[in-house]
This record gives structure tokens, C-alpha cells and sequence, in this order.
């Protein structure tokens, strides 16, 4: 038996498979980052439409009249509760990186403070609402920038 067949033999099926394994790993790998990717881009466009839902429609209750002190202060908390932006906002401080994280934490605070302005006494003449409403702007703002950075360099 000639040994050089023999050991051309093994050296090419150990280079196919090795080769085969090499882009098999790489594959994996090129999907495995586009899934993230896509995952992390909808949680990026689901906690924003959140919380601008969550502003919009604070927005249009300080708007509405007929209502009480407590039935403002209800249906303020009612609002924040029901787009789903506590539930996204955890997912975002898991998912997200810590920068990002940190952005996402501090739109949700800003749009909390801005629920809270429903515990003044009078709602429709409070003097602190325009500055709210600007931080709640600067806050999503400053998020929407650190989410395109992450989804673009990843």
C-alpha cells in the first residue's frame, strides 16, 4: 500500500472538513448577529412608539375638561400603563447596551415626570408643563440618536 495516497487522503478530507466547519461558523455566526439585530430594532421601535404614544395621549388628557383632579390623576396612570412602556423599558435595560440602557431609563423618567404633572392641582395652567414637554423631547430624542448608533455599528 502507498502511504502517500493514503496520507494525501486523510490530509485532504481533514482540510474539507475543517474548511466546511470554518464556513459553517461563519454562517452561523453572519445570522446569529442579524438576528439580534433584528430583535434589538424592534424593541428600539416598539419602546419609542411607546413612549410617544404614552406623550401624545398625556398630552390630549391635560387638553380634555369635565374632569376632576383624581379622574386626571387616574386616567394619567391608566395611560402609562396601558402602551406597554414599563414592560418594554425593563426589556430595554436587559437587551440594550448599558449606554443605550441609561438613554432608554432616562426617556422613561422624563415621560414619568411628565405623568406626574397630573398631580397639580390644576393641570391646564401649570406653569412647569412646556419645560416637561421639552425634556420629554430632548429625552426621546437623545434615545432615538443612541439607538440608530447602536444599529448602525453593529
Amino acid at each position: 500500500m502507498d502511504w502517500g495516497t493514503l496520507a494525501g487522503t486523510v490530509l485532504g478530507a481533514i482540510l474539507g472538513v475543517g474548511t466546511t466547519l470554518v464556513a459553517e461558523r461563519s454562517r452561523w455566526q453572519r445570522e446569529s448577529t442579524a438576528r439580534e439585530q433584528a430583535i434589538r430594532q424592534q424593541l428600539y421601535a416598539e419602546y419609542l412608539g411607546a413612549l410617544s404614544l404614552t406623550t401624545h395621549r398625556l398630552r390630549d388628557l391635560k387638553r380634555s375638561t369635565g374632569l376632576t383632579r383624581e379622574e386626571r390623576m387616574e386616567q394619567a396612570g391608566e395611560i402609562l400603563g396601558s402602551t406597554n412602556a414599563y414592560h418594554l423599558r425593563y426589556q430595554m435595560l436587559i437587551i440594550a447596551p448599558a449606554q443605550l440602557g441609561d438613554a432608554a431609563d432616562q426617556a422613561f423618567a422624563r415621560v414619568r415626570d411628565l405623568r406626574d404633572r397630573f398631580d397639580e392641582p390644576d393641570i391646564s395652567a401649570d406653569p412647569d408643563w412646556p419645560a416637561t414637554m421639552s425634556a420629554v423631547s430632548e429625552a426621546l430624542d437623545s434615545l432615538r440618536r443612541a439607538m440608530r448608533a447602536d444599529l448602525t455599528t453593529s
